[in-house]
């Protein structure tokens, strides 16, 4: 859960964030080697008196085309390789479905003869001492921790965006098209994202709210749930 004096990502709860928060490090490196570089040729350049000895220009032009060569090609590999995982769906445990209503989340687990329910956002005189204003619901969407899950995103409405920053994941929400997106919670825990599209007078009243729990707790809450 991010608050109002932290400065860099939320804990990753999943494999795609954690590769994602990695990537973003590794180009903030590279983009600190750059700024590091040009920072020391002006310096220098102000300190140091002119001459009119200079290297060849072929040279110059050659070290100044294949360096920022090599600098894309470290910064391109990897985004290739997370955009790919990114876009894999791997044979999931769990399928849900994801609507998005203006303004309120449906969720339907496909794999269970009878399993839907809406979650609306608590309103702030409902709202249980201790949880977060905004963004708790009455109905959270209840997940395996560990499990592939896919999840299939559409609307009913108007374009939505389903969005939960810890798992790393965010995928449109389009009437009549169907989206898919998947993701491995590999912890226990609450972890809430909100409709990253704007969707109208109440888009940030439509929170979204992922629980992970271990098999055996979620198999007593479907079964719960279900009958």
């Amino acid at each position: 859960m991010a608050n109002h004096s932290q400065f860099g990502f939320q804990d990753a709860s999943s494999p795609i964030m954690e590769e994602l928060v990695e990537f973003h490090d590794h180009a903030l490196m590279v983009a600190l080697a750059i700024c590091s570089l040009v920072l020391y040729l002006l310096t220098l350049m102000l300190m140091e008196k002119l001459s009119s000895n200079s290297v060849d220009a072929q040279e110059i032009e050659l070290i100044w085309t294949i360096l920022p060569a090599i600098v894309l090609i470290l910064l391109a590999l990897p985004s290739l390789q997370i955009l790919y995982m990114m876009d894999e769906i791997e044979e999931p445990d769990l399928t849900l479905k994801a609507i998005g209503h203006q303004w309120y989340w449906s969720y339907e687990y496909t794999d269970f003869k009878d399993l839907s329910f809406d979650s609306y956002m608590l309103p702030t005189t409902e709202l249980p001492q201790g949880h977060f204003r905004l963004l708790e619901v009455d109905h959270r969407m209840v997940v395996p921790m560990e499990s592939p899950i896919r999840i299939i995103i559409t609307a009913a409405d108007v374009l939505h965006s389903w969005a939960v920053p810890t798992l790393g994941v965010k995928t449109d929400a389009i009437p009549g098209r169907l989206n898919q997106t998947s993701f491995i919670a590999t912890r226990p825990g609450i972890f809430y994202g909100q409709c990253s599209e704007i969707c109208g007078a109440n888009h940030s009243y439509m929170p979204i709210v992922v629980e992970s729990t271990p098999l055996s707790h979620f198999e007593s809450w479907s079964s719960l749930l279900s009958s």
